[in-house]
């Protein structure tokens, strides 16, 4: 593979398989699907989505998706803050293997403008 084509993959941009918050949220209850937060850790902190697994994107490898105990057959969501960052993550996840991977569609922006529920770590 060139560099051109490796460079390629990590773009914040182009089409991937999306799916909207409130579809995301219908899904919550089932126990095949997993949700991939690439966002920071203090921005997970901040606001997440509950059961979510932070995995920044800045630290994505096959070893940390490994560590993250990540299951191939699960529906798999990758959320960011506004759609950018997850792109990348949905490629890379595809590549790897994963068989059902989604983006939320307009990121945690469109979670809380649908006024879904999040969760904090942050000590108030």
């Amino acid at each position: 593979m060139s560099f051109l084509s490796r460079l390629s993959q990590w773009l914040p941009f182009g089409d991937v398989p999306e799916m909207d918050a409130k579809s995301v949220f219908q899904h919550l209850e089932d126990n095949n699907i997993q949700i991939v937060d690439v966002r920071t850790t203090l921005e997970w902190d901040k606001s997440h989505i509950k059961g979510s697994i932070n995995l920044p994107i800045t630290h994505y490898s096959a070893d940390s998706v490994r560590q993250k105990l990540l299951n191939k057959d699960h529906l798999t969501i990758v959320i960011c803050l506004s759609a950018h960052r997850s792109i990348p993550a949905v490629r890379k996840l595809k590549q790897s293997g994963f068989k059902e991977v989604y983006q939320l569609k307009g990121g945690m922006l469109s979670w809380w403008k649908a006024k879904l529920p999040t969760l904090s770590t942050l000590k108030k």
